[in-house]
């Protein structure tokens, strides 16, 4: 299984596609009665100060908090590693919205 395997390639690809399921997830919970296109249009033009989107992207971080903690109680620390880099691009790209928006 895929998930057995300790590789940086991995961690990485798992760090990048985590938060986009967060979104998702957070699209399906919080905007449950919206079409995706709308939410988006939302999220990105009507949201004064982009609160929604650092808010989704903040809680969609979560999700690599998730796979990092289970990469590293199974002892897979190169794909850890990946993961735990992504996270940092990700968190740094949700503190510059916070900040310069």
């Amino acid at each position: 299984m895929i998930f057995r395997k300790d590789n940086f390639i991995l961690g990485t690809v798992l760090g990048f596609t985590g938060p986009l399921i967060g979104v998702l997830i957070f699209k399906y919970v919080k905007f449950r009665s919206y079409s995706f296109r709308d939410t988006l249009d939302y999220i990105l033009h009507s949201d004064p100060g982009h609160n929604t989107l650092s808010v989704a992207l903040s809680l969609a971080l979560l999700v690599n908090a998730v796979l990092f903690t289970v990469y590293i109680n199974t002892h897979k620390d190169k794909t850890a590693k990946g993961i735990f880099a992504l996270t940092c691009v990700y968190g740094l790209v949700v503190l510059c919205l916070k900040t310069f928006s």
